[in-house]
Formats: structure tokens, C-alpha cells, sequence
């Protein structure tokens, strides 16, 4: 008898001894890897991470179909990727990402902000079939910019019938990409650049973070350049499922994420002081009016369809016009 009461309590002594060395496995999604900026910002969230009582993993890909897809195989408990690839895991947060609603750095910290306030628990879980999934940080690599290989195609009408390097998993793109009237072509993040630099393409829109290690200046040349005007503003999310992590691990982690704010915003503004001045073109008032109307519908339409949600669209436009008071968009309705 005493010897079964010594075996059993040795099994629970292991099993538990096991719960608490068990790491919680990251995949982080860099274009550059182990290098680049976002992994190294994950790396400082993982030291943090320790005093909430996880012991993370970090897994480095530069591709993130393969993060996507080991995390649904289970080799990841968590991931950090875009918003526009996790979008799909939680829209509330995705929708951040929304085309053309973020115009600038002020706007982009005040949104990331306020998603990630404890206020929006609620919205930042979401079940997706039998498992559960919870945004457990945002981080910002910066406003994506248009880029071309001919300085000439410096208004809409002068996009139509080029090509438009663009995500394929990001319906937001082919549809605002086809009401311009250019061609999408399908590419990947891993590769949009090199379609640009190539001659493949004539256009991409890509945040600072990627002109130097991805030589996109290659793709400009001597003729091309980047207009002057924010697209859309890209961000990571880092989502978990949170019955791997301690209790209330997510909430220290979303603190954590506001509390880097401000140093991720001097690091955006830093590379997007990096690009030469030669390569930047401003657009008229009215090509910039246009741009913005068009951008603005795009959103309309792409809410009813249910790709962005409905209550981050209405933050957006308040912080936007909150902003900038005077913009045409604040006295109509519809977002």
C-alpha cells in the first residue's frame, strides 16, 4: 500500500514538475528573420514575458504561410504576424490595418492604444470553431507607402491597366487595387519586393521598414519614386491561446505592448527618415483628395462585406477627425 502511495505521489510530482518547465512556443513572423527589428522587439517582450510567470520559446520565420500554418498544426501557441494575415483570427484588432483609416503616427498610436485598453477585453477574444484565441499585444511597423518604377504614374488615372503587386490573402487589396483600375498580380510578403525590383510589377505599397533590406530603391532606380501618401498602416499582432499561459498573462502582456509605444513609433519614424529625399514625391491637393475618397469607399464597401469591423471603423474615423477637423470625410456619415 505504501509503496503505491509512493509511486502515485512520485507521477504527480513529475506531471507537475513537467506543467511548470512546459515553454509556450512563438512563432515570429520577421521578413528578416532573427535580425530584424520586430524580432527583436518580440525578444524584449519575451524576457518581460517571464515575470508573468510564461516561459516563451521563440521560433524565427521569414515566411508567415508557415507561421500561419505550424500554428494550426500546434507547434506554436501563440504567433506574431501582420494584422492583415491575423486578421482572420480576431477582426476587431485586424481591422486596425484598414485601408487608408490610419493616415498618420499620431493617429496609428492612438488606435493601438485604445484597441489594447482594458475596456476592449471582450472584443480582443474570439472562438473560432473549438478554440479559443486571444490578442495578447499589437506592435506597429509603420505606414505603408506607394512605390513605382515611373514617378509618371503620379495619379489615378495613371494607374489604370499597370500592375499591382499585391497579398494574396488580403481581399482589401485586390478589391481597392481593381477600383483603381490596375492589374492585381499575386504575391506573397516574402516576395512583392523582388516582383517590384524585377520589372514584374509597376507598383507596391511597403512600410519603411522593408526600403533598405529589401533594396527597394533597386526597383526605383533613377525614374521611379515614393509617393508621399499613406496607403494604409501596417501593424502586428501577437495572438495566443490563452489555456497555454498563465491566468491574466495576456492582460500584463497588452500593458507591456502600450508601454513600448512610444519607442516603436520613434523606431518607425527613424526609417522613414532613412529614405532619401529623392525618392519622395508629394500629390496635389486634389490627386491627395482623391486618393482619400477613393480610399474611403473602399472601406465602406469592405465593412458591409464584413472584412473590417464596424466598431473599429467608427473609432477610426473619430480619431482621424479628431485630428484633422476640417477634412471633407467629417461631415458625412457611413463609417
Amino acid at each position: 500500500m505504501k509503496k503505491g502511495i509512493f509511486i502515485l505521489s512520485t507521477f504527480t510530482l513529475l506531471s507537475f514538475s513537467s506543467l511548470v518547465q512546459a515553454k509556450q512556443n512563438i512563432c515570429v513572423f520577421d521578413l528578416l528573420g532573427k535580425a530584424g527589428e520586430s524580432y527583436k522587439f518580440i525578444e524584449e517582450w519575451a524576457l518581460a514575458s517571464k515575470n508573468w510567470g510564461a516561459e516563451v520559446n521563440l521560433l524565427a520565420y521569414q515566411d508567415e504561410a508557415k507561421v500561419e500554418k505550424d500554428f494550426k498544426a500546434g507547434v506554436c501557441d501563440a504567433f506574431y504576424m501582420t494584422s492583415m494575415r491575423a486578421r482572420a483570427y480576431n477582426k476587431f484588432a485586424g481591422s486596425i490595418d484598414a485601408l487608408g483609416g490610419v493616415p498618420s503616427n499620431h493617429i496609428a498610436q492612438k488606435a493601438i492604444s485604445y484597441v489594447l485598453d482594458k475596456r476592449n477585453k471582450k472584443r480582443l477574444i474570439s472562438t473560432i470553431g473549438n478554440e479559443k484565441y486571444e490578442v495578447a499585444g499589437i506592435g506597429q511597423i509603420g505606414t505603408a507607402y506607394l512605390f513605382v518604377r515611373d514617378k509618371s504614374i503620379n495619379t489615378i488615372e495613371k494607374a489604370k491597366g499597370k500592375k499591382f503587386a499585391i497579398l494574396h490573402y488580403d481581399q482589401a487589396q485586390r478589391i481597392i487595387v481593381q477600383r483603381i483600375g490596375a492589374e492585381p498580380v499575386m504575391a506573397d510578403i516574402s516576395n512583392f519586393v523582388k516582383k517590384f525590383n524585377n520589372g514584374e510589377v509597376d507598383m507596391i505599397a511597403a512600410p519603411a521598414y522593408a526600403f533598405k533590406p529589401l533594396e527597394i530603391y533597386k526597383g526605383l532606380g533613377t525614374t521611379g519614386t515614393m509617393i508621399n501618401f499613406p496607403v494604409v498602416n501596417v501593424t502586428a499582432d501577437l495572438i495566443i491561446r490563452p489555456d497555454q499561459f498563465p491566468e491574466g498573462f495576456a492582460d500584463q502582456s497588452r500593458n507591456w505592448f502600450v508601454r513600448q509605444l512610444p519607442k516603436s513609433f520613434a523606431m518607425v519614424q527613424r526609417l522613414e527618415a532613412g529614405i532619401p529625399a529623392k525618392y519622395k514625391m508629394n500629390l496635389s491637393k486634389e490627386d491627395h483628395e482623391k486618393y482619400q475618397k477613393l480610399l474611403r469607399d473602399g472601406r465602406i464597401d469592405l465593412t458591409k462585406q464584413g472584412i473590417y469591423e464596424q466598431t473599429m471603423m467608427t473609432v477610426l474615423k473619430k480619431a482621424r477627425c479628431t485630428v484633422e477637423r476640417t477634412n471633407f470625410e467629417c461631415s458625412l456619415s457611413g463609417e
